[in-house]
């Protein structure tokens, strides 16, 4: 099943909000997630640009998009960007499939 890395940043409000009251998400993504179909494998926090990152996995593209939007309704979100992750074996076959492709960069 595909698996994909949603990166996220929290507003200045919801960074307040979760000063004052320390809350655990991950439970409250994982039933979200779960209901749309989607399973959460994991939910860290960083340091640098994003606060945090979430790695789901769902059967589909439009299952995994469902999923971010239902995490960004809300508001609490200032950013995020989800990347689609690729299993060695399916980045391999990818590579078996463009060998001899032929195609050449462009000359001066």
């Amino acid at each position: 099943m595909p698996r994909y890395m949603m990166q996220f940043a929290y507003t200045a409000d919801a960074w307040a909000a979760l000063t004052t009251r320390p809350t655990d998400r991950s439970e409250a993504l994982r039933t979200m997630a779960e209901n749309l179909g989607a399973r959460l494998i994991s939910l860290d926090y960083t340091l640098g640009e994003y606060d945090g990152v979430a790695i789901l996995e769902a059967p589909d593209d439009a299952t995994a998009i469902a999923v971010i939007l239902a995490a960004v309704t809300p508001g609490h979100l200032k950013t995020t960007r989800t990347t689609r992750l690729i299993p060695p074996a399916e980045a391999m076959e990818a590579m078996r499939k463009a060998q001899g492709a032929g195609y050449q960069a462009p000359r001066r």
